[in-house]
């Protein structure tokens, strides 16, 4: 999983410091700030990527004797931490849109130049397909750090979308429609930072698993030879990790090391289905004690 994570955050630093270069180079000889905001847009998604690398390497370190139960959540953090960056961004184009508006001068606007439409469309495409690449592979990881750093890269291509409508329309004479668009794009990048965030804090938060995921953990553990029941079971998930305590009902007339056989069939059982699961606790209950209370 690490070099794996590691290899997507290299592909988009790559591709975002070329993409970077690209869009400020346009944007200067086309005379268009709208591709210039979009080039520094991109540009912080590179220490996105940079985060995601730390947060992967962090949380994939072994457990040690301070931290017995892992390093799982700082890749969490790292999602927190970008999706303060991706609302930082939003903002700060929200606010540049809303002074432009505010200003009611059009003498501030400039027609850019075709290089900036062509640099648009480059970066439109180049985004989205970042995007996708990412989400494939933070989905099959199930990387919080990985999703927000597509999130990051999905962001960036509204941006150029928006950049594009904007220089298309001051080129057709209404250079008011960079603003608004600029606008728009800033409520997506809210969005989907306000999501990013959520999903990371629930995670830190020891959430458990959904109820369709405890059942199906319930009906493996009945399965399994000698478990008369299922008496109860918690669940935490900790970072993209699950931690399991379960209490099953057996015979009581066994004996210890035949109560041991069984709840290590009912552990194995239960970490083999669901990779996920980190650890898990199985207590047996004898069932003639169930029947006493």
């Amino acid at each position: 999983m690490e070099k794996t994570a590691v290899k997507v955050s290299l592909v988009s630093i790559i591709g975002n410091t070329l993409l970077s270069l690209f869009k400020i180079i346009a944007g200067v000889l086309a005379n268009s700030d709208a591709m210039i905001s979009d080039a520094v847009h991109s540009a912080s998604d590179i220490l996105s990527s940079i985060i995601v690398i730390i947060g992967v390497k962090l949380s994939a370190k072994e457990s040690d004797k301070d931290h017995p139960y892992g390093h799982e959540r700082f890749e969490c953090v790292a999602a927190v931490v970008l999706a303060v960056i991706l609302l930082i961004s939003g903002l700060f184009i929200g606010h540049t849109a809303i002074e432009k508006i505010r200003s009611g001068s059009e003498q501030e606007f400039k027609v850019p130049g075709i290089l900036a439409l062509v640099a648009a469309i480059i970066s439109i495409v180049g985004k989205e397909a970042m995007y996708w690449y990412t989400r494939f592979h933070a989905v099959r990881l199930d990387s919080g750090a990985l999703m927000a750093d597509a999130w990051h890269h999905r962001s960036d291509a509204l941006s150029s979308i928006g950049a594009l409508f904007g220089i298309a329309c001051a080129r057709m004479g209404f250079p008011m429609m960079d603003t608004v668009a600029g606008l728009v794009i800033c409520i997506f990048i809210i969005k989907a930072a306000y999501d990013i965030f959520k999903d990371a804090i629930e995670k830190m938060v020891d959430r458990s698993c959904s109820d369709e995921i405890e059942k199906d953990m319930v009906e493996c553990a009945i399965h399994q030879d000698g478990v008369l029941g299922v008496d109860s079971i918690q669940s935490r998930v900790f970072g993209n990790k699950i931690y399991v305590d379960i209490q099953i009902c057996a015979d009581g007339e066994m004996t210890l090391t035949q109560s041991h056989q069984i709840s290590r069939r009912v552990h194995d059982a239960l970490e083999n289905k669901f990779e996920k699961i980190k650890h898990i606790t199985v207590c047996v209950k004898p069932i003639s004690q169930t029947r006493e209370k």
